[in-house]
């Protein structure tokens, strides 16, 4: 359920001086916080929107995107309807006999019941509505809960890494963000600590509507923890939409195993912005799963660096593109230590006239020998009038490596949607068949059973016939 359409507050402020000074006014949280906002501020006040002159943009259409014409808002009103992410079915009910958590662990993990949450925390509009973890886990030392609550708490630990895994110069938008965060949420696990159950952060926004939410996640020496993240909510195309500019850090340490899920569902009008970035230390592993269906336009950077020796990192990435969007996704996958392995797999299908874009990278630095990375996207069109560019490669200063990358895209084969048709499914039926079974590689690889069986019925209601 969504609220009702409304424009932007017009007498908010814009991103301007005025606004981080309220903002940090608003969120109490230390001085090196709010150091840290007006060096990126510096940053955002001289520098303009992305061009095309910069690889990672250059396929992206900007021209609609109005900067002036969005405002903070001020917080919900007590009550305010809270749009629903893909997993709320799961978290209301469980699935059925399935348990959250399957398939391969870094460690032996109880399992958790189906549809149990270790912690929760939802935003709407960049302001916090909700915030919780099992008590067990916080005599146990866990950390989950909003920037205001844990920063002033246990800064010392998380200082080194907020808004320091990602670059907040890269961009104007990654400027915009470490100035004017809010309704961020952090997990911390200290060293040894296994989070059985999922923690889950939802970020939505109204129509119309700001989020500029960041999520930090540090895991310690031998931790293991699930966090589920998704984002929901705004309005439609040809309405007042929404603005979403937002950040991940993840830091997983030694010997640590992190599940990571990001579900991206904005409502088709949403402009959408994110730098992710994970750095995994020696031995550490990290699975890594994004969704990507909504908005009107998405632009995300997702680098993962693997800075410890055998670190490991498998990425999974499912898209579906409709109507006019456009998805633009650059991944990073950089070993800067020996003996690490990556590999990244992202399917995407497009229908109507929307447009996809990857471009994924494998660097090694020269000390990284005996690096193993793969990356692969495939995309599969349902309309003669979809795009997808797929843009792999590799930078290789190491001499004892295997890296390897493929990319293709193409249309449905007609003979296999005759062949359904002819054993009585409409064309609708035999097209989210067909689809079905291009993503089945990518859901095989996802190791929680809501997330997959989410993703899936989500895919499934938006495919219509070929066109």
């Amino acid at each position: 359920m969504t609220t009702a359409a409304t424009s932007p507050e017009p007498t908010a402020p814009a991103f301007d001086g005025d606004a981080l000074e309220q903002v940090i006014a608003a969120h109490a949280l230390p001085d090196w916080v709010t150091q840290r906002r007006r060096e990126a501020f510096a940053v955002l006040a001289a520098t303009g929107l992305p061009d095309r002159r910069s690889e990672n943009w250059m396929r992206t259409d900007l021209r609609l995107f109005k900067p002036q014409a969005w405002r903070l808002g001020t917080p919900p009103a007590p009550g305010a309807a809270v749009p629903a992410g893909l997993l709320a079915e799961a978290i209301a009910t469980g699935t059925s006999g399935d348990e959250w958590l399957a398939g391969d662990h870094a460690a032996p993990v109880a399992p958790a019941a189906a549809g149990r949450l270790a912690g929760r925390i939802v935003t709407l509009d960049g302001h916090a509505v909700r915030a919780e973890l099992d008590p067990d886990l916080v005599r146990r030392g866990v950390r989950f809960g909003t920037a205001e609550q844990l920063l002033p708490e246990i800064g010392d630990r998380l200082r080194p890494h907020w808004c320091t895994v990602i670059d907040p110069a890269a961009d104007h938008f990654a400027a915009l963000h470490s100035a004017f965060h809010r309704g961020s949420a952090i997990l911390y696990v200290p060293d040894g600590v296994t989070v059985a159950e999922p923690l889950h952060v939802l970020a939505t926004i109204s129509a119309g509507g700001i989020d500029t939410s960041h999520v930090l996640v540090v895991l310690g020496a031998g931790a293991e923890a699930t966090l589920l993240t998704e984002t929901a909510g705004g309005g439609a195309a040809g309405a007042v939409g929404g603005f979403h500019c937002g950040a991940t850090e993840i830091v997983v340490g030694r010997g640590a195993f992190l599940r990571m899920v990001n579900l991206q569902n904005w409502n088709t009008g949403v402009w959408h912005f994110a730098r992710q970035r994970a750095v995994v230390h020696e031995n550490g592993r990290l699975q890594w799963t994004l969704g990507a269906l909504g908005s009107r336009l998405s632009q995300v950077a997702q680098d993962v660096a693997l800075v410890g020796r055998q670190a490991g990192a498998q990425v999974n990435g499912v898209m579906f593109t409709e109507g006019r969007q456009q998805l633009v996704y650059n991944t990073l996958q950089h070993h800067q230590a020996p003996s690490c392995r990556s590999d990244l797999l992202y399917k995407g299908a497009l229908q109507d006239r929307s447009r996809l874009v990857w471009r994924g990278m494998i660097k090694v630095d020269k000390a990284a020998q005996k690096t193993d990375g793969y990356q692969r996207n495939d995309n599969l069109m349902l309309s003669a009038h979809a795009r997808a560019d797929s843009i792999p490669g590799l930078e290789i200063e190491a001499d004892d490596v295997r890296c390897t990358h493929g990319a293709t895209s193409g249309r449905v084969d007609t003979d296999q949607i005759f062949y359904a048709q002819a054993r009585g499914l409409t064309a609708d039926e035999a097209a989210r068949l067909v689809v079905a079974g291009f993503f089945q590689q990518v859901f095989d690889r996802i190791t929680i059973p809501p997330v997959r069986e989410a993703l899936a019925r989500a895919i499934g209601s938006r495919i219509r016939r070929l066109s």
